[in-house]
């Protein structure tokens, strides 16, 4: 029986989920402004209280990778990388992208589409993705698009297109065809369940020690120009 813990801190939803054998048994979540530092830890202990467990019952960490937001993919990628270094226990990554599209197959979102387009929003009229097939199988790479009107051109014209992500609804002024549907949401660590279950099963696992979750782009950090005296 696996026990494993998931991790998603890509957006601006902090969650946390239990898997046993690939079934989510516990859950939390919330959206409250930077709060991925103070609530990842957290939440990881109430999900393994609810279940009884300890960190050391479990079989694994899967963390969800990126990309997504800097912060957010650093904090949970530490909390992730902490706990398997202190009990030993393997990091599985999974893609966010990933995520995204499994919540569309769950809900049943997807279904009669011919593609599904996760998006995670990079701000501005920029988001990060790729496309997939609606049973969830990748066809681009990874890539940070600028959105207008004849992006996804070609995929539309080939029928119905579906838009998941924390960057779908910017998108709607923008993909006008009747061919375009849109799912609003942000990735969440329930839905991790299967994909880590099958990356264990797979033993695909990360190394720790020098693991850095997908960012697509590096972090540009601004400085103030208040108070500076050089």
């Amino acid at each position: 029986m696996s026990k494993i813990v998931l991790i998603e801190s890509s957006t601006a939803l902090c969650s946390v989920a239990l898997a046993i054998d690939g079934k989510c048994t516990a859950y939390r979540q919330s959206d409250a402004p930077r709060a991925h530092a103070s609530l990842t830890a957290p939440f990881v202990s109430e999900v393994l209280e609810e279940a009884g467990l300890k960190i050391k019952d479990c079989d694994a960490v899967a963390l969800s990778s990126g990309p997504g937001s800097y912060t957010g993919l650093r904090v949970g990628s530490s909390t992730a990388k902490g706990l398997c270094f202190a009990c030993g226990l393997p990091l599985i990554s999974v893609s966010t992208l990933e995520v995204l599209v499994r919540q569309a197959i769950d809900a049943g979102a997807a279904e009669e589409c011919s593609y599904i387009v996760p998006m995670i929003d990079a701000r501005r009229m920029e988001v990060y993705s790729c496309i997939y097939s609606p049973s969830g199988e990748k066809l681009s790479e990874v890539e940070a698009v600028i959105v207008q009107e004849d992006s996804y051109a070609e995929q539309l014209a080939q029928g119905k297109v579906l838009f998941v992500g924390d960057g779908a609804d910017k998108c709607r002024p923008v993909l006008t065809s009747d061919n375009a549907l849109f799912m609003q949401t942000e990735p969440k660590a329930s839905a991790m369940a299967g994909l880590a279950q099958s990356a264990y099963e797979q033993q695909r696992f990360e190394n720790c020690a020098y693991f850095e979750p997908f960012y697509l782009k590096q972090f540009t950090p601004t400085v103030s120009k208040k108070n500076n005296l050089f």
